[in-house]
């Protein structure tokens, strides 16, 4: 399964959503909008926003920490 998280170094909701995954054992790829224009630019255009975290399950976008949305898309 393929998990991205567009994040910044400061945000909490960004580290809350690193933890969950981290401990159910969620392989995923962390995107550093802060320290890369590109993938800002990448995250708005999948997204729609501006705000981290943007969570990306296997295509599927989630923006925030949605743990309930997470979790279905993960099939929990």
């Amino acid at each position: 399964m393929t998990v991205k998280i567009y994040t910044t170094e400061w945000c909490h909701f960004c580290k809350e959503a690193k933890k969950f995954f981290n401990e159910n054992n969620v392989k995923f790829t962390e995107i550093d909008v802060g320290k890369n224009q590109q993938a800002a630019e990448e995250m708005i255009e999948k997204s729609g926003q501006m705000g981290v975290p943007v969570i990306e399950i296997e295509g599927q976008i989630i923006v925030g920490f949605d743990r309930n949305r997470i979790k279905k898309a993960l099939k929990m």
